[in-house]
């Protein structure tokens, strides 16, 4: 006796697009960055460590644009972008700062890194628990702290100041501990600064903040290390100019 056929059909597989996959695929390159930045800083690579977390905040500045304008944000990507942040600008720099800078100040300046990653985990928490609280369409001007890209290049800062001026006599080693504790207290305190994303311009002056981008990417491609070094400073004085306008505008 033989068994009735199925009469169900076989379903379907869904067809994705690998156009989709391609915010992911930068998040997972810059965790790569990442991971290759903590392997070079713990060969004594220095240069080639700071390369890589700097490709790897490009790939950060990249990946959620991406997203967006393809349309594949998903919950997925938000949290593995999560992660990669922390990896890349938590672990990574604190690993490059350790080896370089610490060489007879080891247990104090393994807790300099361990408070400045901790801060970084702890900020990237809170972003994720703010953005999950806000209602859509809702726009935020500040920050509230530093957030962990800029964080992770302050905190490098002394790295750029060294390659800039490399026959100064290194920082002390207590004060480079002090500064990125620094560094990572601003980044859970509440000093708001400045979302990228809010900034505008009068429309007869994006010629000249063109001109300008320009010639910033100029100097960063000709003197990258005390082009990184400014920057670094500049963005002081803009979490200082942020936290006037904040204040006034309460």
């Amino acid at each position: 006796m033989t068994e009735p056929r199925s009469t169900e059909r076989p379903r379907r597989r869904a067809e994705l697009p690998l156009i989709t996959l391609l915010p992911n695929l930068v998040t997972v390159a810059a965790i790569c960055a990442g991971l290759s930045a903590i392997r070079f800083a713990i060969e004594g690579n220095t240069l080639g460590a700071v390369q890589l977390i700097l490709v790897a905040g490009l790939f950060d500045g990249l990946d959620g644009r991406l997203a967006r304008m393809l349309k594949s944000e998903t919950p997925l990507g938000a949290e593995l972008d999560s992660l990669a942040d922390f990896l890349n600008f938590g672990v990574a720099p604190g690993i490059l700062l350790y080896t370089w800078a610490f060489g007879d100040l080891r247990n104090e300046g393994w807790i300099a890194v361990v408070i400045y990653v901790v801060c970084c985990v702890m900020r990237l928490a809170r972003f994720n628990v703010g953005n999950k609280a806000e209602t859509a369409g809702a726009s935020k001007r500040f920050f509230t702290g530093v957030p962990a890209p800029a964080g992770a290049f302050l905190a490098m800062l002394p790295v750029f100041v060294s390659f800039t001026w490399s026959r100064v006599p290194l920082v002390p080693e207590p004060v480079i501990a002090l500064y990125m504790v620094a560094v990572g207290l601003l980044m859970i305190s509440r000093i708001p600064t400045w979302s990228l994303k809010s900034l505008t311009i009068y429309r007869e002056n994006a010629r000249v903040f063109l001109v300008g981008f320009v010639a910033v990417l100029a100097a960063l491609l000709s003197f990258p290390w005390i082009s990184l070094s400014i920057l670094c400073l500049a963005y002081f004085a803009g979490m200082a100019w942020s936290w006037r306008v904040a204040k006034s505008i309460r």
